[in-house]
């Protein structure tokens, strides 16, 4: 069953639907062989009954199989929309699988909280790509999906890391009910979020570092609390004195750089009575990487002596995964990406309950 999902621009000019790319988009599919059994039309409206038929008439399709999929005011309203003029049932029939009524309350639900959230809440993600939304996308709507679990809207205030190096912190993240400061590479931007983090520590505002995020976390905690000012990481300084955050040993001499990423999915063993642990409940976990340095392990003593706790490693205890601040009211760094595996029904454990985290912020200060 082939489903062919085409674009029906609006001629400004006349405000009306073109169906000529359409139709030549099926004549190409058609050129190799593929002849669509349904055409779902993107368009800005819904489709009126004349442009139904054409596309029908002229894309040999029944035209109860032309489904239209018109601007919605959620992506995860489309799912519904389409499943109300039988898309599902037609795909069952012509795949001879039985006829199932597919329990969509669930989703129903989510959607209606996701339009009408009783609280919100205000979120800064301070990053180097910013200015293209998109390049955060997952974080974007893993953000939205902790927002809809904790029946709230998530304002989400995109900062350059650059403007906070140059303007200071306070100017950007005053009045925020928490930090996100996700992944990336190169130095660029780095001391911005560097001094974002120090910020809300400071502050007891509630962090939540990914991938570099939690490398920037060490870094600044390790100038900080252990008095190590030149402390960095090897990829942004390598002749800094204090390497909290290197290749490991056995990296260093590999040339490729895609021999000492490290990619794909692997298992956490997390530690009980921490807040990572609290919140996936339960004692090993697999989440995706997608990173290259790691924390250095010979400044872990000094760490954990300073406050930190490690509460997730490899499961041979070689690699930090996981670091908090047991006396901060949630200051979380994942060397993983937890934004990868977050669903509209299954939000991510570590998103929900930074997203509670910082609700809880906006609760206090408004009541005091």
């Amino acid at each position: 069953f082939f489903v062919h999902l085409t674009l029906l621009p609006r001629l400004s000019s006349t405000d009306e639907l073109k169906t000529k790319p359409t139709q030549h988009s099926v004549k190409e599919l058609r050129a190799i062989g593929i002849q669509p059994d349904a055409i779902v039309a993107r368009a800005d409206g819904p489709l009126p009954d004349g442009v139904r038929r054409k596309i029908a008439r002229f894309c040999d399709v029944p035209m109860e199989n032309v489904i239209e999929d018109p601007d919605l005011d959620s992506i995860y309203a489309a799912p519904l929309v389409l499943h109300d003029q039988g898309l599902d049932d037609r795909i069952s029939c012509r795949l001879g699988l039985p006829a199932v009524q597919p329990d969509l309350s669930a989703w129903t639900e989510r959607l209606a909280r996701l339009r009408n959230p009783t609280r919100e809440v205000q979120i800064g993600i301070v990053g180097k790509y910013v200015e293209l939304e998109d390049s955060y996308i997952s974080i974007r709507e893993a953000l939205i999906h902790a927002g809809i679990a904790n029946d709230a809207r998530v304002e989400m205030l995109w900062i350059p890391a650059e403007a906070v190096a140059r303007d200071g912190p306070e100017k950007h993240l005053e009045g925020i009910d928490g930090l996100l400061v996700p992944g990336g590479f190169g130095d660029r931007g780095i001391e911005g979020k560097v001094e974002a983090i120090s910020y809300v520590r400071k502050r007891k505002i509630p962090f939540f570092g990914i991938c570099l995020g939690l490398q920037c976390a060490v870094i600044e905690f390790a100038r900080d609390r252990l008095g190590l000012p030149q402390a960095n990481s090897s990829e942004f300084d390598p002749h800094t004195p204090d390497p909290v955050i290197d290749l490991l040993p056995d990296q260093a001499d590999v040339r490729d750089k895609g021999g000492t990423m490290r990619l794909g999915e692997y298992e956490t063993v997390l530690k009980n009575g921490t807040r990572a642990y609290d919140c996936y409940r339960a004692d090993r976990i697999r989440e995706r990487h997608r990173h290259r340095y790691e924390f250095n392990p010979a400044y872990r003593e000094a760490f954990e002596a300073a406050g930190m706790v490690v509460s997730g490693t490899s499961p041979d205890g070689r690699l930090v995964e996981i670091i908090e601040l047991p006396d901060h009211p949630w200051y979380v760094g994942v060397q993983f990406h937890p934004e990868f595996t977050s669903r509209f029904l299954f939000p991510h454990p570590l998103f929900s309950g930074f997203v509670e985290a910082c609700l809880r912020r906006r609760d206090s200060s408004s009541s005091s």
